[in-house]
């Protein structure tokens, strides 16, 4: 499937208004990063992370927080806050599905070893497996701490495949903890996916996204611009700045996460740094919740492929088209619905097509069957309201309260939610925990057909109303009962009360009732 001219420019993502903030936040003196030669630094793959044991069921993981010193920027060390130490944290690599068709479960121990921040406050963390349909208790609630120099097993399911991630969700400080490190990938794969002749082994490449700001010396610089958003002027995949990838001239699988504070991205191919070309493309595999129905081609000039916080999608790149000895650009191609103006961030790499080699992949024309929800199955409607009141970035006029619980569906309750940005200035990419949902329309038009999968993030831009539909706390036919989150994933917004709480059924399982443990009382996994 294919998008034309027409509904790209009924989208509103192309036009004078990409290119027009509506209004800016003058920068302080101190916000332009050391500047870099770009295209210099090879692209760095994720490391792996392997299971410290295993059983007929179940694989252990044990995954630090840890300060660490990194390379970045050439010729200084940036200090971290990463798993394991690292930035970004390791990839989790499981297999998924059903137990009867080879699904296993994880356990993963998250140990915070961090110590204590610049002011000399305790580190405490909560980790936040994003896409799993996980049980109340580990889940990642924003109230379920790690304290500084404790630990929590959490057990995860790997219920469905999907390209999901970890990250930490402390209360009133995930932006600063997410930007200084604390984000990772999770992949989960079963046998349908397997057996797709989609590209495998090295030419499956998760890349996160991320931006930051830093000092002359190395150090990341944390402003989130009088509690609105936080940007950067340094773009990082994987870690790296503006990294050169070296390619084949075939077809590769990418997973993208974008795990910036408050950047979204306009995603196009160009073969020119500073420009489109015409008929780049790329084709759309899967988004938040795993494979689309059927592949989707996203062509330039005219199309691009719109990431906010949070979400993931999959792409395919066919660098046949491309002789050996070229290059091709990842362009991110103006205003998204921010207050960005930064013109530095729009080109985040560069593809070096450097050898022949035989491709035995392909693009399947279905890749897995997405069942639409009706809207006729619906038992009820909900509006949620994400505005700035003040101080504070609300939902339905509330702020935070991890008491309060604004909606209640039963389980197995097929509801529509409404999704409304009344205002301008920011979008909102709202995450929904526990479940997947669709997208029915967004202000009465047909969603991109790239969104029309499963999805756990949705896009609401200014001025926008996203209906979405989804069934409440089912997973392999049993009922999930328990509170769970909502909240906008601007980084910024969540830590200054953009979140709630919705319960499923009743007298379901308490969020904070696994609390973490000492490390001197940890034994072994």
């Amino acid at each position: 499937m294919s998008l034309n001219r027409r509904d790209f420019l009924r989208w509103g993502t192309v036009g004078s208004a990409l290119f027009i903030a509506p209004f800016s936040v003058p920068q302080p003196a101190w916000a332009l990063s050391p500047q870099i030669p770009r295209f210099r630094q090879p692209f760095r793959r994720l490391s792996e992370l392997k299971p410290v044991r295993s059983d007929t069921t179940t694989d252990y993981y044990e995954i630090r927080a840890q300060k660490a010193r990194v390379d970045i920027l050439p010729g200084t060390k940036t200090e971290i806050w990463g798993y394991n130490g690292l930035f970004p944290g390791p990839i989790v690599r499981q297999q998924g599905g059903k137990r009867s068709e080879g699904g296993r479960q994880s356990v993963v121990r998250f140990i915070n070893q961090l110590g204590q921040d610049d002011r000399g406050d305790d580190i405490e963390i909560v980790t936040h497996l994003h896409g799993m349909a996980s049980l109340p208790q580990y889940d990642g609630f924003a109230e379920d701490l790690i304290p500084r120099d404790y630990f929590k097993d959490y057990i995860y399911p790997n219920d469905r495949a999907a390209t999901i991630w970890y990250h930490d969700r402390t209360i009133d400080k995930t932006a600063r903890n997410v930007y200084r490190g604390l984000a990772g990938m999770y992949i989960v794969e079963d046998r349908v996916e397997r057996d797709l002749p989609l590209p495998k082994g090295s030419y499956d490449v998760p890349s996160i996204l991320q931006d930051a700001f830093f000092a002359p010396d190395g150090r990341m610089v944390f402003d989130d611009r009088g509690q609105r958003s936080l940007y950067g002027d340094v773009a990082l995949i994987n870690g790296v700045p503006w990294p050169r990838m070296e390619v084949a001239n075939r077809k590769y699988r990418f997973r993208l996460l974008n795990a910036s504070g408050s950047r979204a991205y306009n995603l196009a191919l160009s073969r020119d740094e500073r420009r489109l070309t015409l008929g780049e493309t790329l084709v759309v595999i899967g988004s938040d919740g795993g494979l689309l129905g059927e592949p989707v081609e996203v062509k330039t000039p005219y199309q691009v492929l719109e990431i906010g916080m949070a979400e993931r999608y999959e792409v395919m790149i066919d660098f046949s088209r491309y002789p050996v000895g070229s290059s091709v650009y990842l362009k991110n191609i103006g205003f998204t619905g921010s207050i960005d103006t930064d013109n530095r961030i729009h080109t985040l790499m560069r593809f070096d097509v450097v050898r022949e080699e035989p491709d035995d992949s392909a693009i399947p024309e279905t890749l897995r069957p997405v069942e639409r929800l009706s809207p006729n199955n619906a038992v009820r409607t909900r509006t949620f309201r994400f505005a700035r009141n003040f101080n504070s970035w609300v939902i339905n006029n509330h702020e935070w309260n991890a008491d309060f619980v604004m909606a209640n569906p039963n389980a197995g309750d097929v509801e529509i939610w409404e999704l409304v940005n009344p205002g301008s200035g920011w979008f909102h990419p709202v995450h929904i925990h526990l479940i997947d949902m669709q997208m029915l329309d967004r202000n009465g038009l047909a969603p991109r057909p790239y969104e029309r999968g499963w999805k756990d993030v949705f896009h609401v831009g200014e001025f926008e109303t996203v209906r979405i539909i989804g069934k409440f706390g089912t997973r392999d036919g049993q009922y999930i009962n328990g509170k769970f989150m909502m909240h906008c994933h601007n980084l910024v917004h969540e830590d200054h009360s953009m979140m709630t709480v919705f319960e499923v059924g009743v007298n379901g399982t308490d969020p904070r009732s696994a609390p973490a443990l000492p490390i001197s009382e940890m034994q072994p996994l």
